[in-house]
């Protein structure tokens, strides 16, 4: 697979509030919907009654946590984002072939767009097969997929809100937007 390089901002360095900033400039008046580090595990939240904002809440403050929740988010529904965690199902870690099989099927395209913002933000990417104790997992297969997914993204359209925000990624970090044949295997 080649890598898009473009202009890197190295010197500068990256903190998990850099991307609850971001995020929150361009979602928190249009969507009302803010980035909020966590303790634990990640997840999303509804607003509550008498509440202003949902919340997308990733993990232990880790900048990768971020754009991965991030993802999911870009890609959920308006029905979903009324759920909490969308509603989505999740079997943890040991999962068997069938259960890793469809993890894997759900997560292509949150992870094509992870991807996508770690190119945008200038950091590095790797998928996640989140089955450490399960089966053994065919990680460059997945990784293969995520890519091919990422690469469709750019030819045909992104999630409108993927775009916002990858966007802003490129312009806060300085850098060019990765063109679709550079993602290409």
């Amino acid at each position: 697979m080649q890598t898009y390089s473009g202009p890197s901002c190295e010197h500068q360095s990256r903190h998990y509030q850099q991307l609850i900033d971001i995020f929150n400039q361009c979602f928190a008046d249009t969507e009302q919907t803010v980035l909020v580090r966590g303790d634990d595990e990640p997840y999303y939240r509804p607003a509550a009654e008498g509440e202003t904002y949902h919340q997308v809440v990733f993990a232990h403050g880790f900048y990768a946590s971020a754009l991965h929740e991030v993802a999911h988010w870009c890609l959920a529904g308006k029905v979903r984002r009324h759920i909490f965690d969308y509603g989505y199902w999740y079997i943890p870690d040991g999962r068997d072939h069938a259960q890793q099989q469809q993890f894997e099927k759900v997560e292509v395209k949150p992870q094509a767009l992870e991807q996508l913002f770690s190119l945008c933000a200038d950091v590095p990417f790797q998928v996640s097969v989140d089955n450490l104790s399960g089966i053994e997992v065919d990680r460059e297969a997945f990784a293969a997929r995520v890519s091919d997914q990422l690469f469709d993204f750019m030819r045909t359209s992104l999630p409108t809100r993927a775009k916002v925000f990858a966007q802003a990624l490129c312009r806060y970090y300085q850098r060019s937007w990765p063109p679709a044949e550079a993602l290409a295997r």
